[in-house]
């Protein structure tokens, strides 16, 4: 079985475990700098973390590289789904414990209604050519959180995302264009 097929396989079974991504994450191609550039939509890769649901109900849209330094790491759907804002990830709160009625659609209605508060124009990340797990592959930096989002390809138009993010289990999520 091809990575593209053990993806295709894993993602149609989600979720699975975080052994089973890593070793999916291991086997695909690393990606370059160049090849991130432009926008990218996303979605969720469950492995039973801790913030498995929380994208998908807040309206995640995605991430948009517009080069090296100017990246908009948390794009959201407006309330219709029309348009993306993006989003400062300082003022998001990170590892809270949820419950599960967190991962509801009034969660995506609050983060429009907090646009005004935590949306931004400012580039919040930038992407760098890093080693993670013995690979150097893109890898998108956070400027004010200790995160970093490394990718590796699954095809021309699909990645798949590992979020390192310090002292937590790995956050996979896909990224399409």
């Amino acid at each position: 079985m091809t990575a593209v097929e053990d993806f295709t396989a894993l993602l149609a079974r989600t979720p699975v475990s975080t052994a089973e991504a890593l070793a999916l994450f291991d086997a695909l191609d690393p990606v370059s700098v160049e090849e991130m550039l432009g926008q990218w939509w996303g979605s969720e890769f469950p492995t039973g973390h801790p913030m498995d649901g929380l994208l998908a109900a807040t309206g995640w849209a995605g991430k948009r590289f517009d080069s090296a330094d100017e990246v908009h790491p948390l794009l959201f759907w407006n309330a219709d789904r029309s348009d993306v804002f993006a989003v400062d990830p300082a003022l998001v709160p990170m590892n809270l414990p949820l419950p599960d009625a967190a991962r509801k659609p009034w969660l995506h209605k609050v983060i429009t209604l907090g646009r005004p508060v935590m949306g931004t124009t400012k580039y919040t990340a930038r992407l760098r050519m890093t080693e993670y797990r013995g690979v150097s592959s893109a890898t998108m930096i956070y400027d004010a959180r200790p995160i970093n989002d490394v990718f590796h390809r699954v095809d021309a138009t699909t990645l798949l995302g590992c979020m390192d993010l310090r002292d937590s289990a790995p956050y996979f999520f896909v990224l399409r264009r």
